[in-house]
């Protein structure tokens, strides 16, 4: 029996590559990983073929939401992979996505609930134990 190996949790997948000059996010050491590159000066690139979950929690996935969801998962998973440090990255990383949904076009107020859900409720997201598990099939594998 041939099987599969794969992680679940995701609903969207980048089609193109997308990149943001400046991303305030500033890492100890350039970052580059299969799907998302972050260098030194804060440049982030989140590669083609990058899949996510989209806007998380009791919310609807709005164009206006779409690109910050992106980067904030994308920079949340280098937080989870030891990449980047979650004490001093994490809020950060909160405030480009609130900055990111007014700039597509997001109420203030919209975006600072989003800014605030994240704040109190994101960091398990952010924590190394939350990666998504391997899953195989069909079973058994």
């Amino acid at each position: 029996m041939s099987c599969i190996a794969y992680r679940g949790g995701y609903k969207y997948q980048l089609k193109q590559h997308y990149s943001l000059p400046q991303s305030a996010i500033l890492p100890d050491r350039p970052v580059d990983t299969a799907f998302i590159a972050l260098d030194a000066s804060g440049v982030l690139l989140i590669r083609a073929g990058y899949a996510w979950d989209g806007p998380s929690g009791p919310t609807i996935d709005t164009k206006n939401f779409m690109r910050g969801s992106l980067v904030h998962d994308a920079l949340y998973q280098l937080m989870r992979e030891g990449h980047l440090d979650l004490v001093a990255h994490r809020d950060p990383a909160d405030r480009l996505l609130q900055t990111l949904c007014i700039e597509d076009g997001m109420s203030r107020i919209r975006a600072w609930w989003v800014y605030e859900a994240v704040k109190r409720f994101g960091k398990p997201s952010a924590s190394p134990a939350q990666n998504h598990p391997m899953e195989w099939a069909p079973r058994p594998c």
